[in-house]
Order: structure tokens, then sequence, then C-alpha cells
């Protein structure tokens, strides 16, 4: 049960920033920003950091909500869950392997992130704006993990409520629309 009133037709953080709309667009803004704006890391591959991160902190609602995100942006299920179970199997680059791990190493403890590290994902490809916006990902998503579970918003168990969450994230990003979750509970 949520600490404070929030709409139970939006749990996870969708009730949380619909709670706070003043705050909720410059975090809708920046997510827009960081997972769907210009990047030479793909929409799938930026989900998958939002996805690990939010597995470390133990946040269920983002983590199913995010790889459900991938899922959907990927067309496919294996590559997720690779990332989060087994990342040295996972069919994805090496520089993206690199990548996810600063991501683990920001959501446990950033300090952790060292020269090595970054020199070995710069030495696979990575680019200083792409090792930026992974360290800036991660920690947006300890954010968003903490805001979720710090208020206890519901968590629902129904994958098929991801599934329709990662439609519309898909489909229509991160930012505020008119009628944005009226798909998100239907049956």
């Amino acid at each position: 049960m949520p600490h404070i009133p929030l709409d139970p037709g939006l749990p996870g953080i969708t009730g949380l920033l619909n709670y706070r709309q003043d705050t909720a667009l410059p975090i809708r803004q920046l997510t827009q920003i960081l997972l769907r704006g210009e990047s030479t890391l793909t929409e799938g591959e930026r989900e998958l950091i939002a996805t690990v991160v939010s597995q470390g902190n133990q946040c269920k609602f983002c983590t199913a909500a995010h790889a459900a995100a991938a899922d959907a942006i990927l067309g496919e299920k294996e590559t997720s869950d690779k990332v989060r179970n087994d990342l040295d199997n996972a069919p994805v680059s090496a520089k993206m392997k690199h990548l996810l791990e600063i991501a683990c190493r920001v959501q446990a403890d950033a300090r952790t992130v060292s020269p090595e590290l970054v020199a070995d994902a710069k030495a696979e490809g990575a680019t200083d704006l792409e090792i930026h916006d992974t360290v800036l990902i991660a920690a947006l998503f300890c954010l968003y993990n903490k805001y979720v579970d710090g208020l206890a918003s519901v968590t629902p168990t129904d994958p098929a409520f991801y599934e329709r969450l990662a439609s519309i994230l898909k489909t229509s990003g991160y930012l505020p629309s008119a009628n944005r979750y009226a798909t998100l509970n239907a049956n």
C-alpha cells in the first residue's frame, strides 16, 4: 500500500508522476532526452541500462517495466533476460557489456567506476558521450528506483501490464500526453 494517496489505476512511477505533475515534467523531459533522444546508443541499449540498474536496486516495478520496454524495442526477450542474469553471455557487443558494467558500478557504488573500466569501454569503441550518458542514465534510474520503492508504489505482478506499458513507452516515449495511460489497465 502506497505511503501517500495515489491513483490506484496508475501503479509504479506512473502514479507518482501523476501525483506531482510539476516535478514530473522535468523528470519526463530528462528521461525522454536520455532514453529516446539522439544518441549513438540504440533505444534498446539505453533501456537495458535502465533495466540492469533497476534490477541491481531490486526495484521490481522498474526492472519489469524497462525489461519489457527493451523487449518491445528489440523485438525479442532473450537479450534483456541475459543482460540481467548472465551478462558475460548476453547477446550484446563488447562495448555494451562494458557500458552495462559501468552502469552496474554506478548503481552499487559510483566510486568504483575506475579509469581502467572506462578505458576498457573506450577500447571497445565507447565514446565520451556514451560513457557520460550511461552514468547519467544509471544515476537517474537509481533516483527512480528509490522514488518508486520509497513511497511504496503499487507493483503489478501481471506480465501483461508491463507489456502494455512497454508498448506506450515504445510508441509514445516518456513525455506527457493526453490519455497517455488509457490502455494501461485494460484487460
